[in-house]
């Protein structure tokens, strides 16, 4: 039998944490684009994001159905994945004229930038399957 002492808490890797440039048009003084902090994070943190994405549906002849909203859900696991720059922060939300980090990731980042961002969040959370697999996954 194999120790298991390699799986206690304290043995194992801490959260990974990586630079990730989203955009060049973030840039600092030097005209230099500045890096996003991005964070893994546990499966607990991943369902809190899934279960906030979740609502209950009426259904057909009044059954409710569970239904996960994928856009919503995947904002929610980025914004829990950012730690640079602090999207929850009031003052950073009312310059961009919003209330609420998902929103203000949004109003922040263009399409393609966006995309690029929530590829990178699944990569750096162990998620081997393509953007589409796990919409459909979240959807089920």
């Amino acid at each position: 039998m194999s120790d298991l002492s390699v799986f206690y808490a304290q043995n194992v890797a801490v959260e990974e944490v990586e630079d990730f440039i989203v955009s060049e048009r973030f840039k600092d003084k030097a005209g230099k684009p500045i890096p996003w902090k991005l964070r893994s994070m546990t499966e607990e943190e991943n369902e809190e994001c899934r279960k906030a994405a979740t609502r209950k549906v009426k259904g057909k002849y009044g059954q409710q159905t569970v239904e996960t909203n994928s856009d919503d859900y995947l904002a929610k696991l980025v914004v829990s994945s950012v730690t640079f720059p602090n999207l929850k922060n009031a003052d950073l939300q009312k310059s961009y004229g919003v209330m609420g980090a998902e929103s203000l990731l949004r109003k922040m980042l263009r399409p393609g930038e966006y995309s690029s961002i929530v590829q990178k969040v699944q990569e750096l959370n162990g998620f081997d399957k393509d953007l589409n697999d796990l919409i459909e996954e979240v959807k089920n």
